[in-house]
């Protein structure tokens, strides 16, 4: 057999269950918030074209974490498959040697590093700013989505708005009680049987509708400020209240933006004018950013030495070790990024699980490629394999 052949055969076996990991790990990461999103359709009424929009810009962020995890895992039980039928060692009857068997492995991890490195780097923080302005702009169409029934929301500026019931999809409101304090010189308090905001998106305006109510009125001495002795009331059949929509559109616009929704340039500029104490948490976003491409080609040389370790477990085993692996470095990142934002300590930290993860694999490679594998994880996983064994036969007693 040639050697393109072999490599061809190698990446068929570990594209299949990364493809499918990289499916399965992005769609239960994404069920949490797909349950959220469905109630927006059902109960809110949201149109199903924004819920498409906002659950398109949530993938990049949960992608940045699937793509490597699905390449360890894929490459895992790839080799765990080719060891558990002896092929790596009709390979190795063959003349084959693991790092020759690791090379297509390494090259396939490039396009997995680029694609993370277009996530974490560009499509992320676009992402990120994306989802924000469209559920702006969800709340700002359909504001009863953010309106609770028995609750006095004060979403707008100088208003407070009270309703005792709410139907979420209509947004028809009952028992209406409003304080409008955006004329100090004649705060207003109105009460209406019902209401309905109306959105005018030409003019961008938000009126809320109010039908059979009563106002009430009482001037204010613009010389000192004290209430006069006059008090208005009005009765209406129908009245609209100008919730002034392009005012909380402004203030939205001017809302402080997050670190990771910053673009590429956008964070080296604000990290030369930031103070000492913001810089801080500036720098390590930039260095999380281009610390995470480098996932894939890591684990590629830590997943060819530990998939081929015999296990009594089987696949399962290899599966659970490919996670352990994934919650270990994500660990051990985390970790370096509360050192470097909270602590203090300089940006190049973020580099260390990196550095520890590059010599470890590089170390695995080499004694199982001179077939004295180190069988520390063998150990320890079955150890807990027999813990969590144990652990279920007592039904979960002690």
């Amino acid at each position: 057999m040639s050697t393109i052949r072999i490599h061809r055969y190698l990446l068929k076996e570990t594209a299949f269950p990364m493809l499918l990991g990289l499916v399965v790990f992005t769609f239960v990461l994404l069920l949490g918030r797909l349950l959220n999103l469905v109630e927006l359709v059902i109960n809110k009424g949201i149109p199903l074209l924004d819920i498409a929009r906002l659950f398109l810009s949530i993938l990049p962020t949960f992608l940045v974490l699937t793509i490597p995890l699905a390449f360890l895992l894929g490459v895992m039980l790839g080799f765990g498959r080719l060891s558990a039928d002896r092929e790596i060692l009709a390979l190795k009857s063959s003349g084959i040697s693991l790092y020759q068997m690791a090379r297509p492995i390494l090259l396939l991890s490039l396009p997995a590093c680029l694609l993370t490195a277009a996530m974490t780097l560009y499509l992320r923080p676009a992402s990120e700013t994306f989802f924000r302005q469209q559920l702006f702009d969800i709340a700002a169409s359909h504001a009863s989505v953010g309106l609770q029934s028995q609750v006095f929301n004060d979403e707008f500026d100088g208003l407070v708005l009270y309703a005792n019931q709410i139907d979420d999809r209509s947004g028809t409101m009952r028992q209406v009680f409003i304080s409008d304090e955006r004329d100090s010189s004649a705060p207003t308090i109105i009460m209406a049987d019902k209401g309905r905001l109306v959105s005018d998106s030409l003019n961008q305006k938000l009126l809320l509708r109010l039908e059979e109510g009563t106002m009430h009125r009482q001037p204010q001495n613009k010389a000192n400020g004290t209430e006069t002795s006059t008090y208005q009331v009005l009765g209406f059949s129908k009245y609209d209240v100008n919730l002034d929509l392009e005012k909380q559109s402004s203030a939205a616009k001017k809302r402080r933006r997050k670190n990771k929704e910053l673009s590429l340039t956008e964070l080296r500029s604000s990290i030369e004018t930031a103070s000492t104490e913001k810089r801080q948490d500036l720098l390590a976003e930039l260095h999380t950013r281009m610390v995470l491409p480098a996932a894939p080609l890591l684990f590629a040389l830590l997943g060819v030495p530990l998939g081929i370790q015999p296990h009594r477990s089987g696949r399962g085993g290899n599966f659970a070790l490919a996670l352990g692996v994934f919650l270990c470095y994500y660990l051990l990142l985390s970790f370096a990024d509360t050192l470097v934002a909270d602590a203090g300590w300089p940006a190049a930290t973020l580099w260390i699980p990196n550095l520890c993860f590059l010599l470890s694999g590089l170390y695995l490679l080499y004694r199982a490629a001179i077939e004295r594998p180190v069988t520390i994880f063998e150990r320890t996983f079955g150890a807990l394999f027999g813990i969590f064994r144990g652990f279920f036969r007592r039904g979960g007693q002690p």
